[in-house]
């Protein structure tokens, strides 16, 4: 019995823009349709007046750049394919109840950073349109990925207030006045989406940690907590939690349920570990995964918590992470996986498996960084560059890829390996596919 795809609504045009990553980089060359940094300064510097050296050109002001930081953001923007049939307005693969706006625009931000800094100080950098972000979609529950939430739906409420669209930039200082707006309401006006939403996986953790090599077995250190669900709320976020796969944005991104783990090598994050409270779900999921209620003294992590209050797990598979998909017409998948704790050889076998599309390019942390990980690079250069086909046509490893990763796909891949960084923008224009015709070019398979 074959499966039927999901309904994801084709796009005429992707635009991603990085507003947090680990990587700046200002002037390696670029392929066509990505655009540096400074370049998008230019039309908002001020201009050297009359009388001043070098009157008329524009002066750059590096307080309004953007900053590196550890962690991953992209502001995906689509704009859907939309085709005439039978007099109504419907997105190939879509149904006339699913009709789109022809002027449809939707702006989605995946993933948040990792604080209250970066992302705000990177959206007022480079004139992010905030209020018309009406959805974050979060990767995983690693505050690297949400710690920036918080600070970006305050910065986003103040525009909103403000009746504006684009925040000031950083040099221009704070927020003058207020419009009459109510921000308690979903109202939209030139371009302002009052209330967002912000799209989680339920099973938000209380900590989680880190237990390096070589025994993955006691604590260095937790992460800062994520944002609660009240938190968020507090915030005027709308709290959606989501474990299944569903579309978002007019039906023009895909945002994945919990991703299969049928690669052998690929086995997750071996030092991650979760704090949990006697007697919840996640304490007993743990201890039925190892076949009892009963833990050993082999699966002890230390340091102990108190007597009744709770202890740490091992959690190397994030079985929390999801990452999202675009499909560009004529031009095949565009997923973006911000930390494939999952294995990005997972994530990429499941999106062939959902879409059967090819993938045209890949985006995020591909967490091969630690030693601990080298041993995984060799295997997923050889299914990304050859089991897959065909090859993706871009990889942007970002965040958590590593160096080591990078050359090795990039003397596999050569200038389809793409050192991308906080900053860049994408535009992907799609190209007509023609139902039948088209069927020869845009193919995928896997070939162990």
């Amino acid at each position: 019995m074959s499966i039927v795809p999901p309904k994801l609504q084709r796009v005429s045009k992707l635009t991603i823009t990085f507003l947090v990553d680990n990587n700046l980089e200002w002037m390696t060359k670029l392929p066509p349709g990505f655009t540096h940094e400074l370049q998008q300064h230019i039309p908002h510097s001020r201009k050297a007046g009359t009388g001043e050296p070098g009157a008329g050109v524009p002066v750059l002001d590096f307080n309004d750049f953007c900053c590196g930081a550890h962690g991953f953001s992209a502001l995906i923007e689509t704009e859907p394919v939309l085709a005439i049939y039978g007099g109504d307005a419907t997105a190939p693969g879509g149904s006339a109840e699913g009709a789109l706006d022809p002027a449809a625009h939707y702006y989605t931000l995946f993933d948040t950073g990792p604080d209250s800094l970066s992302l705000v100080r990177n959206i007022r950098a480079l004139q992010v349109p905030i209020t018309k972000i009406d959805r974050v979609v979060t990767s995983h529950w690693h505050s690297d990925h949400t710690g920036g939430l918080l600070s970006f739906l305050d910065l986003r409420r103040k525009c909103v207030e403000d009746g504006v669209t684009t925040p000031p930039l950083t040099s221009a200082g704070e927020f003058k006045g207020q419009s009459d707006l109510d921000s308690t309401s979903p109202r939209e006006y030139a371009g302002v989406v009052s209330n967002c939403t912000v799209d989680v996986h339920p099973s938000r953790p209380h900590l989680r940690g880190i237990a390096p090599p070589p025994t993955w077995k006691k604590v260095l250190c937790a992460l800062p907590p994520d944002p609660s669900f009240d938190a968020i709320e507090g915030a005027g976020g709308i709290v959606e939690k989501r474990d299944d796969g569903h579309t978002v944005a007019g039906g023009t991104v895909w945002i994945s349920g919990e991703v299969p783990r049928v690669t052998e090598w690929e086995k997750g994050l071996l030092g991650g570990v979760r704090w949990v409270k006697e007697g919840e779900d996640a304490w007993r999921d743990n201890a039925l995964r190892k076949g009892d209620l009963e833990s050993s003294e082999d699966d002890v992590i230390e340091p102990a918590g108190e007597a009744g209050t709770g202890k740490w797990i091992a959690e190397p598979h994030i079985m929390d992470e999801r990452y999202a998909v675009v499909d560009v017409e004529g031009k095949g998948l565009v997923v973006f996986s911000s930390c494939s704790h999952a294995g990005i050889v997972n994530v990429i076998r499941d999106a062939v498996k959902t879409f059967n599309r090819p993938i045209y390019m890949i985006v995020g942390g591909l967490h091969l960084a630690s030693a601990d990980l080298y041993p995984r690079i060799e295997p997923t250069v050889k299914f990304l560059s050859e089991t897959l086909r065909p090859a993706p046509t871009y990889i942007l490893p970002m965040h958590c890829t590593g160096w080591k990763a990078k050359i090795a796909l990039e003397e596999a891949l050569g200038e389809g390996v793409v050192p991308a960084g906080v900053g860049h923008r994408v535009e992907i224009i799609g190209t007509k596919e023609v139902e039948g015709v088209d069927a020869g070019r845009m193919w995928v398979s896997i070939v162990e």
